[in-house]
């Protein structure tokens, strides 16, 4: 196989696309990333570098993570930067252009993929043109192989122009989906001086030539495994020695949907999956299931989550059984900062490949990206998050999604655009 540093843009993407690796498992994408800017004179951070390790969330067991391991290795993955990683995806990679006085700026890019199985419908063109995913329920089915290579594209356009001046940090962030990778990012020192940061997504619905300058307020989400714990007898015989996890599970799935919803904005709960595998004949002693909640606001989640909790609770205590509850992910909620919207608008507006320019809007869904915006806040600096349009021909999260590759080169333009007219009104403070 070629090195990624001879692929272009979209030869990049859909190279990422046939090798998706769900979250925490991103070590081809994350060892191939950080060997390109490596050479490139990034300096690179990797593994427990880039992730505060103690607060991760929802990580797979040690057999699956070394599974995916000896994969990547497999798959091309260089060695040094396995190494380095040792069992934790991620990267920071950053480099000073010009002169050290000017701003620092962050963007960050997600590299996971989704655990589903991915379309070979002959109208499905990563199927019929050879770059759909290698890998039994993995692939990229929500961008985030469009968003890491783009990630690499304002690397590379760094190396070639002289319009930025000041310091670049490339977040390329593990385990998005399901809101676990944003926060332990978050947690590290790397977020103390950036002044200006950028995230960004592809597709949501636009197409290719619009930009959502400063896309906002997403749900805050928290994601959590439940598994009850009961007593198996019995069915016919002896029911009444049997303690039943599976009634216990729902029992709190009709009272989990029952919880009133706030006057003070929009609330949701959902139970996704629900698993008792079980004779017909036999009390079920175990039943697990997976259980999210949303809020408008980060205390609305909180409310979603303390009373879901508190369902739970009773649920199990209602049928004589024990239970256990893992928090798998979660996020909160963010405002973008009205001077760096327009600064990415006005970037957006000066290229002729961006037809359409929309200052603000609401996400709608979530985003683990909220905890590194908020910390960058915290810190005093300024952040939004990009909408890059791609004309989806099928929506986020489904086996046929796809993007138009033109958006790659759009949303590296608007972004190295950005940085430029930062460069420029930082030089003149």
């Amino acid at each position: 196989m070629a090195t990624i540093s001879e692929l272009s843009l979209s030869e990049l993407r859909r190279d990422l696309h046939k090798y998706p690796e769900a979250g925490w498992k991103e070590f081809r994408t994350t060892s191939l990333i950080a060997e390109e800017l490596d050479e490139r004179g990034y300096t690179v951070h990797l593994g427990a570098d880039a992730i505060d390790t103690d607060e991760r969330l929802g990580v797979p067991n040690n057999d699956e993570i070394e599974r995916a391991r000896d994969r990547a290795r497999d798959e091309g993955a260089p060695e040094p930067y396995l190494d380095q990683m040792s069992s934790v995806t991620g990267l920071i990679a950053e480099k000073t252009f010009g002169e050290k006085s000017g701003p620092v700026v962050g963007v960050r890019v997600d590299m996971d993929a989704l655990e589903m199985t991915e379309s070979s419908d002959a109208e499905h063109r990563p199927a019929t043109d050879g770059f759909a995913s290698c890998h039994p329920n993995e692939m990229h089915a929500c961008g985030h192989d469009g968003h890491t290579t783009i990630g690499v594209g304002i690397a590379r356009t760094l190396d070639v122009t002289d319009n930025f001046s000041g310091t670049i940090k490339l977040f390329f962030q593990p385990a998005e989906e399901g809101g676990r990778g944003g926060l332990p990012m978050s947690k590290t020192a790397h977020f103390t001086d950036i002044d200006h940061f950028i995230a960004l997504h592809l597709g949501l619905g636009n197409e290719t030539g619009t930009i959502i300058a400063g896309y906002e307020r997403p749900l805050s989400n928290a994601k959590i495994d439940v598994e009850f714990h009961g007593e198996s007898a019995h069915a016919g015989k002896a029911p009444n020695e049997g303690r039943n996890a599976l009634q216990a599970a729902t029992t709190a799935i009709q009272n989990l949907y029952a919880i009133p919803r706030h006057e003070d904005g929009a609330t949701r709960i959902n139970v996704g999956q629900v698993h008792s595998p079980n004779a017909q004949n036999v009390i079920a002693d175990n039943a697990q299931m997976r259980v999210e909640v949303r809020g408008e606001a980060a205390d609305l989640n909180e409310y979603m989550l303390d009373t879901a909790n508190r369902v739970i609770e009773h649920a199990a205590g209602m049928h004589a059984v024990e239970y256990d509850t893992n928090l798998y992910g979660k996020t909160t909620t963010f405002e973008a900062d009205t001077e760096l919207v327009t600064v990415v608008a006005d970037a957006a507006h000066s290229l002729g490949t961006v037809t359409n320019v929309v200052e603000r809007e609401p996400i709608g869904a979530s985003e683990d990206a909220s905890y590194l915006i908020k910390r960058v806040q915290a810190e005093g600096g300024q952040a939004t998050y990009i909408g890059v349009g791609a004309s989806n021909p099928s929506g986020h999260h489904t086996s046929r999604f796809d993007i138009d590759e033109d958006a790659l080169d759009i949303g590296v333009d608007v972004v190295i655009e950005t940085l430029k007219q930062l460069s420029l009104t930082h030089s003149q403070q």
